[in-house]
């Protein structure tokens, strides 16, 4: 019986190194063996000055303009920077850029936003989504004027004191604002470093070890042009459908691309079913032809927000008698046709809409009720999933003007 030993030949290189060798265990050894060999390539090894100079010639010549972003030779703004890496949070760059407009405009320093109205900040972020972020930062910018005299803190430490702001914000803004040496790591630079160093392991078991990988390519100068680098290059060359290799600055580093697993790079655990939970919102109109809005709870979903009352959302569907000792005022509801569709980060929802008409002396029993015209709630910067609802009664968006609201 023949035994086999394998060889792999590295690269062009003509040393051949065996990898194993198989034999039956009753045979002697000595006995003849078949000898085979298999080629593979291995990549440059990353170096990281090597890295970084690459990339950041590629970045000088080919960096995205952004709003926020500082232009060549200019220092960046710490504010704008911060802004934009909040909103930036689970949310595109394409979605972002009309919201940081309107802010900037309105509110141009963080003292302008520390001095604003807490529904006029809400109103501002409607449609953005992920509302907690809009509260927590008109607290952010409130403690930055109180505790920092209206300067950002310089450090990872320091601003991980501030509302809202985590371990990658804190590194984003030290970086990209301050150009301290920081370790930045976001989708995009998970992708990248997962495809460079060829890391088979899924997301999010992966997530300390591409982060250390990422830590060992960080240079101490241009930290924050080279985060941002990282960033541009995972969302326009190493995209995660169909990355552009070839124009890749970092090409013959990339482990991936030599193995041709790239586009098979970063794996991801299987995501967990989505579930479905279920509500009924109530439309509720008075005799002036006006329609109840309260306002949320200040933590979770939708905190802090107008919006129309509802039960709570359970996996459950609810029965109408269920329903009915959820309702913010006696009425008879008539439900309408069909339901509202939302998706939210961890469940999907479905609302149906439930239309009834106060009497004229008919008091909410919610706390913190008000009453808005119906054509006016369109521009109230009422959160998606409350338009939606508003839609799905006939609402159509009419030319702002002044919204008139009055207390239940």
């Amino acid at each position: 019986m023949l035994g086999v030993v394998v060889f792999r030949e590295v690269g062009s290189s003509t040393v051949r190194r065996p990898c194993c060798a198989l034999y039956n265990k009753d045979d002697p050894p000595h006995w003849p063996v078949q000898v085979t060999f298999e080629r593979y390539s291995v990549a440059a090894q990353p170096k990281p000055r090597n890295c970084a100079q690459d990339l950041l010639t590629w970045y000088d010549r080919h960096r995205r303009v952004m709003p926020w972003r500082a232009l060549p030779g200019k220092s960046p703004a710490p504010y704008a920077v911060w802004l934009s890496e909040i909103m930036l949070q689970q949310t595109t760059v394409a979605a972002v850029k009309p919201y940081f407009m309107k802010f900037m405009a309105r509110w141009p320093t963080v003292a302008d936003l520390a001095a604003a109205a807490t529904d006029d900040v809400m109103a501002a972020w409607a449609g953005l989504g992920y509302y907690a972020r809009a509260r927590n930062l008109h607290r952010c910018a409130q403690m930055t004027v109180s505790q920092f005299a209206g300067r950002f803190p310089g450090t990872e430490q320091e601003l991980l004191s501030l509302p809202g702001i985590g371990p990658y914000t804190a590194a984003a803004i030290a970086a990209i604002a301050f150009d301290q040496r920081c370790v930045v790591v976001d989708g995009n630079v998970e992708r990248v470093m997962a495809r460079l160093h060829a890391v088979s392991e899924p997301l999010p078991r992966a997530k300390k070890k591409l982060h250390a990988l990422a830590a060992s390519l960080t240079p101490q100068d241009r930290s924050g042009d080279y985060a941002q680098a990282v960033m541009d290059l995972g969302a326009t060359i190493c995209t995660p459908k169909s990355p552009n290799c070839a124009q890749c600055p970092w090409a013959k580093f990339c482990a991936a691309r030599k193995q041709g697993i790239a586009a098979d790079l970063p794996r991801k655990s299987p995501k967990q079913k989505t579930i479905t939970r279920h509500g009924v919102v109530f439309w509720a109109l008075d005799s002036k032809k006006r329609v109840l809005l309260v306002r949320r709870p200040p933590k979770g979903l939708l905190g802090g927000m107008l919006a129309f009352p509802t039960t709570l959302w359970r996996p459950k569907k609810w029965t109408p008698s269920e329903a009915c000792k959820a309702q913010p005022l006696k009425s008879k509801w008539t439900p309408l046709p069909g339901v509202v569709s939302h998706t939210f980060t961890h469940f999907h929802l479905e609302l149906e809409v439930w239309v009834g008409r106060a009497v004229s002396t008919a008091k909410a029993s919610l706390a913190d009720a008000t009453w808005a015209a119906v054509e006016s709630v369109v521009n109230l910067g009422l959160p998606n999933l409350m338009q939606k609802v508003a839609r799905h009664v006939g609402v159509q968006a009419r030319p702002q003007a002044k919204s008139r609201v009055r207390r239940a």
